[in-house]
Formats: C-alpha cells, structure tokens, sequence
C-alpha cells in the first residue's frame, strides 16, 4: 500500500502540464499522451515502485478527448480515483478508464458551448471591433476574455475534481444545472452573433441607376426601406449555406475578396 503525499506542489504541476493536452494529438488515441504527462506528478506519488508506476501508465495512455478547459475535472477525479487504488489492494483500477469515459462526452459538449460558442466569440467580436478602430488593445482584449475563464476553469477544475469527483458532475446533471447553463451559454453566442452581423459586417451598394433623370440610391431607397443591414445579413446567410454544403472557407474568402474588386470597378459597390 502507498500513502498519499500528493502536495499544492503536485497540483500545480498538474494543472501546468494539462496545458500539453494536445501536445501530442494524433487520431488513434487523440489526447491521451498529453493527459498521461499532465498525470505524471500525481502518479509518481502514488506509486514508488516501478511495477506500479508501469501499471499506471498503461492505464492513461487509453483513447481520451475532451474539451481542453474542463480536462482538469476528470484529471483531479482520476487522481483521487488512483489514489483509493494506491491505498487499497482490493480496489477496482477499471473504474479509473471508467471515470474518464463516463466524464470526457458530456464535458467536451459543455466546453465547447462555453468556450467555442460563446467566449470565443465575445472576445472576437469586441476585440476586432477594437482593432478596426486601430486600438491595439483589441488582440489583447480578445486573448483576456477568452483565457481568464479559461485558467480560473482550469484550476479550480482540478481542486473540484479532485475533492469532489463524480458526486459533483452526477449532481449538477440531476438537477440539469449544465443543461441550464449549456442554453444559456447558446442563447449568448447567438446574440452575439447576431450583435456582429448588424455592426461588423459591412456591404452596401453605390449603384445610383437614371430613371428618366432620376438618380435613384438603391441602398437608401430599396434595401434600407426594406430593412437596415439587410445586404450584411443576406451575406452572412449565403456564405454559411456555403458552408453548411461542404465549401471550405479559403475559397470562399478568395471569393469575397474578388467579388468586391470587380464590384468596385463596375461600380456597385
């Protein structure tokens, strides 16, 4: 048997090595390098002799992927996990890989939403918008709101694991406190989106046709009439069609681009 002598040491070692989730990302087993090296401080405590150490090893490098901010969730429970197993002969080790595939699925979603959907894109729309009006604060900003939740996350996440487990995931999905905050986390990105389309996405035409000696504005007198930002939410709509059929956005930016020159030298834009 081992005692556990895991320290704040080892805990910040970890929750530094969990950076390197995808350090060595391949396709057989995706993130399961990087989470066995972020396990590494915690498992060489646990287990003294290199018999264990080897079993341990094995048991880490098994298939993983998940949202990289929540990883320390199932980091800090595998290693309170790995540590009943060190201190117990009669400890099931299986219910470590168990922990992890029963935790990596609903926590990928929730990242994703948070961090993807909404983090991400708050910090893209401010940022750039700060960036057009030549701030150069606007990267820096976009980079601080993307990554303080994200390191605030990371951290607590593994104390949270670790202390709590599973008992504290199984609880937030009996009560659908992550379905709750999942929605609402979309709910923001969306409007988000939408907030962009209206303010960032900029297309309107110059064309002004003679209509028996009147000069008619096309942009004032029909789109505008219409709706405002219509052009910019028609654009918006099409390339995500585009998109949605499988056209990468390289080609589809290089469109954009060309589009706009010959509109200009024609004169409809």
């Amino acid at each position: 048997m081992s005692e556990s002598n895991l320290t704040k040491r080892d805990f910040n070692q970890i929750f530094w090595r969990s950076l390197a989730l995808q350090g060595c990302f391949n396709y057989e087993r995706m993130q399961a390098i990087g989470y066995c090296y972020a396990m590494i401080p915690a498992l060489k405590k646990l287990y003294p002799t290199e018999e264990g150490m080897t079993e341990a090893l094995k048991r880490h490098v098994g298939f993983f992927n998940t949202s990289p901010q929540f990883v320390t969730f199932i980091l800090g429970a595998a290693i309170a996990m790995e540590e009943q197993c060190a201190n117990d002969e009669n400890a099931n080790v299986e219910s470590v890989n168990s922990i992890k595939a029963a935790l990596m699925g609903p926590l990928a979603g929730i990242g994703d939403a948070f961090f993807w959907g909404t983090f991400r894109i708050i910090g893209a729309g401010i940022g750039a918008d700060m960036a057009l009006k030549g701030s150069i604060l606007g990267p820096i900003i976009f980079i601080l709101i993307y990554n303080i939740p994200h390191f605030i996350l990371r951290y607590q996440g593994l104390h949270i694991g670790y202390n709590s487990g599973l008992q504290f995931i199984q609880t937030a999905y009996q009560e659908g406190t992550f379905e709750r905050v999942t929605a609402a986390a979309k709910i923001v990105g969306a409007s988000v989106v939408g907030a962009m389309i209206s303010t960032m996405v900029r297309l309107a035409t110059t064309w002004e046709p003679n209509f028996g000696g009147a000069i008619v504005n096309v942009q004032a007198t029909v789109f505008d009439s219409i709706m405002p930002k219509l052009l910019p939410l028609a654009l918006t709509f099409g390339i995500y069609a585009l998109v949605k059929k499988g056209f990468k956005t390289t080609p589809i930016m290089l469109c954009m681009i060309l589009c706009g020159i010959f509109g200009v030298y024609i004169g409809i834009l």
